[in-house]
This record gives C-alpha cells, sequence and structure tokens, in this order.
C-alpha cells in the first residue's frame, strides 16, 4: 500500500493519498487550504490518478480545495450528510472568532458531484476496500475511513476525531465532548494496538500507544457512560 501525505495551508491540515502502488488509481482525503499544487506534485511522483475525494468531516480547513480538486479531475466528493451543507457554507462551522478573521464571510462551491457516507458501509475505490465509521463529536458528521495493507494491519484516516496525544476540539458548532469519546471509545478504542492513526493535524500514531499514554482516554475503555478523560488538558488543533 501506498501512502502520502503532506500539511496543507495555515492550519497544517494533512492531506493524504491512499493507493495499492505507484502508477495506479488513488483516492484524495481531506485536501484543505493550498492542498492542490503540493498534491499535484504527489500524484506525478507517484504517477497516481485520483478517482473519489474522501472527507472525514466538513470543517473547511479539511475541505477547502475540495471543489477544484475534483471538478478538475472530474470525480466525485464523499461526505457525511451531516456536514455536507459546510461544503457551500463552512461559516456554519466555525467559532464566532475564526469568522470574524475571514470578515463575517467565506464562501465557498460544493464539487459537481457529492455524494454522500453510510455508517459502517464499505467502499469499493481504488481496488481498495475502505470502512466508513460514524464518530461524531468534533462535528455531528465526523467519519473515519480503515483499510488494510497486505498484511492486514489497519491504516485509520482518523480526521479530528484522534490525534497523537490529544482529541479534536468539541467547542465549534455541533460539537460535543460526550459523543466525542463515546465515538473513540466504541469505533477506535476496540481495535488492534497496531492500527496506524493518521490523523487531520500533527504526526501519525498507533491505537495502542494512545490506548496508554493519550490523556484523554485514560480509563475510557472501561466507562460505559463517555466520562472518562474529561479532566484532562484542553484539546487543540484544527479550527
Amino acid at each position: 500500500m501506498l501512502v502520502a501525505g503532506f500539511p496543507a495551508g495555515a492550519f497544517q491540515t494533512n492531506c493524504y493519498v491512499v493507493a495499492r502502488e505507484a502508477g495506479e488509481a488513488c483516492v484524495v482525503v481531506d485536501p484543505g487550504q493550498d492542498a492542490v499544487e503540493p498534491l499535484e506534485a504527489v500524484l506525478a511522483e507517484h504517477r497516481l490518478t485520483p478517482v473519489a475525494v474522501l472527507l472525514t468531516h466538513g470543517h473547511f480547513d479539511h475541505t477547502f480545495s475540495v471543489q477544484p480538486v475534483c471538478d478538475g479531475s472530474d470525480i466525485p466528493a464523499w461526505i457525511h450528510p451531516d456536514d455536507r451543507e459546510m461544503l457551500a457554507d463552512p461559516m456554519k462551522g466555525i467559532s464566532s472568532e475564526s469568522a470574524a478573521f475571514f470578515g463575517g464571510r467565506l464562501e465557498l462551491r460544493e464539487p459537481r458531484e457529492v455524494r454522500t457516507l453510510t455508517d459502517r458501509s464499505d467502499l469499493e475505490l481504488a481496488g481498495m476496500r475502505l470502512r466508513v465509521d460514524h464518530t461524531p463529536g468534533h462535528t455531528p458528521g465526523s467519519v473515519v475511513f480503515t483499510t488494510e495493507t497486505e498484511d492486514g494491519t489497519e491504516v485509520i484516516l482518523a480526521g479530528d476525531t484522534l490525534f497523537a496525544g490529544s482529541i479534536g476540539r468539541t467547542d465549534l458548532p455541533g460539537g460535543s465532548h460526550r459523543r466525542l469519546l463515546e465515538s473513540i471509545r466504541d469505533r477506535l478504542l476496540g481495535r488492534p494496538d497496531s492500527g496506524v492513526v493518521l490523523p487531520g493535524h500533527g504526526p501519525t500514531t498507533t491505537v495502542g500507544r494512545e490506548r496508554v499514554s493519550n490523556p484523554f482516554l485514560q480509563g475510557l475503555a472501561e466507562s460505559t457512560d463517555g466520562t472518562a478523560g474529561t479532566t484532562a488538558p484542553a484539546p487543540g488543533r484544527g479550527l
């Protein structure tokens, strides 16, 4: 499996390209601000042809370049229906402080073709199977995508649900700390320690590493009410 990524834009949002191998079809995950040129360079370097853009959630630091990437290659964008409205109206997903930074207005356009994701479904794209898990909390429509390497290791494209040593912020419109912890507990912590987590910001990590060292997750696997980790430091990164 080939996975290439780079941080894009002012928010340093990780954009990923995933393919079976060089010279084949690929999917693009979360093309954010100023992602078009570096993405084109990655595609050219590995001789890849994109067939879809997958969006982990609707915040514009992850979706800013989705329209030029999709329409430029005539490919669809996939997003959970609970976050779709943010594609054309990104102000619905950001804080008042962030909105003021952009003068209270930021206009984007949906790609020509948008398809919606369904929880616990499988996408067959670029010769790969990618499982969709709905993980609300950072946003109502947050998802993680999972595929497997040839040796069976899970590769988890986690967006802003889980970071190395932290979790996504929940103080933006539609965010919920309780729901985010429940999503991580129910959809991520039960996975093998070897699962590779590719977050929306910051370095790569593993499920096992986060289970034992992430301050937000201590005791969460045993918690039944999503309250574990509530005394951890405030989460950050992203919008």
